[in-house]
């Protein structure tokens, strides 16, 4: 029995070095499967007809683990829309399940620094991941032409490198960076951006001010429909657009939770940081205020993004809800990076996953 256990631990030391030894080729195999699988996935091409909300980042400029900066995906049928291009947007992309090449257009609110400080890196990645011949339209109020223009003045070098590399045939100069389209929403404060038989979105103005201009974007599609907020105080605009909407995806901050970050900076002797967290009350909606708008406007889902201040800590969810959950009585979520809500035609359902 002695020489039996003897040999059964001479062969499982012998197995662990084998293993040990053949680690590198065997990691280099499941490496290889998994890529081959993560570059011939498209979500696009996965998902059954609807109305889907992706959140490829659900953060603000204070840091956050689980939230990147703005941003949020939204298919409509077979098309792919990308609203706001924050720090991750890309990658985040990336890791729902799209091909950055199909992206049809990206809309943006505002030109607050959150919100376009990655989309250097998402227009070249939609560029190059399919060779398009075409830069893709970049939508937004006036001002979104100098910042396609300052990104294409930035991404110069980068054009002509790759260009000079791959080859115009593998990575077409003309489809390079992006085209800026400029709506400007009319006396009653919206624009029609886009409308077809089964697609509509509408820009509209809010209430971001002193940051001028704002919008937020209406999304219909076959019979169902998203609201996103932008950035925005309470607004009345925010709540005509959302009336019956299924979805509303609402930024949001918790005061209390800032007056934490604001009496930090005053103990760590820092004024104007102390300020700064103080200026940031004025200019975006709370929780609760956001629970009010879609408990008015009789919408079925509220989805909180944007999330000022960050939430680094078990249990702070809670704390930043505040009182939200007792103004709306329908389902609120706190978005994250990764989540994902579906809203099939002809259905009431709002299904929600996560794709993290």
């Amino acid at each position: 029995m002695r020489k039996f256990a003897i040999s059964m631990l001479l062969l499982a030391v012998l197995a662990a070095a084998a293993a040990y030894v053949l680690r590198g080729p065997l990691s280099v195999a499941v490496a290889q499967r998994v890529a081959a699988g993560r570059l011939a996935a498209d979500l696009l091409g996965e998902l059954p007809d609807g109305l889907h909300v992706g959140v490829c980042g659900a953060g603000s400029p204070f840091p956050d683990d689980r939230r990147f900066g703005p941003c949020t995906t939204v298919v409509a049928g077979k098309r792919l829309f990308v609203f706001d291009a924050g720090s991750g947007s890309a990658r985040n992309i990336g890791k729902l399940g799209f091909v950055h090449g199909r992206i049809e257009a990206i809309l943006l609110t505002h030109f607050h620094s959150d919100h376009i400080d990655g989309l250097g890196e998402l227009l070249l990645q939609r560029w190059v991941s399919t060779g398009n011949a075409a830069p893709v339209p970049v939508w937004g109020p006036p001002g979104v032409d100098q910042v396609v223009a300052g990104l294409r003045q930035a991404y110069a070098h980068d054009q002509h490198y790759r260009v000079a590399h791959h080859n115009d045939t593998t990575v077409p100069g003309s489809g390079f960076g992006a085209l800026a389209q400029t709506f400007t929403p009319g006396a009653d404060g919206r624009v029609v951006v886009l409308k077809d038989a089964d697609l509509e979105i509408i820009a509209f103005n809010v209430d971001h001010a002193p940051i001028h201009p704002a919008v937020g974007y209406r999304i219909r599609y076959k019979g169902r429909s998203v609201v996103l907020s932008g950035d925005t105080k309470k607004s009345a605009a925010v709540q005509r657009e959302a009336q019956g909407v299924d979805l509303l995806v609402h930024e949001a901050l918790s005061e209390p939770l800032m007056a934490v970050l604001e009496n930090g900076a005053a103990q760590a002797g820092r004024p104007k940081l102390k300020k700064i967290f103080n200026d940031v009350l004025n200019y975006h909606t709370t929780p609760e205020q956001a629970a009010e708008i879609a408990r008015d406007a009789k919408v079925r889902y509220l989805l909180l993004n944007h999330i000022v201040p960050g939430l680094p800590f078990p249990g702070m969810d809670q704390a930043f809800l505040g009182g939200a959950p007792g103004i709306f009585g329908g389902p609120i979520r706190i978005a994250t990076d990764g989540d994902f809500l579906s809203l099939p035609p002809g259905s009431t359902d709002i299904l929600v996953k996560s794709r993290f």
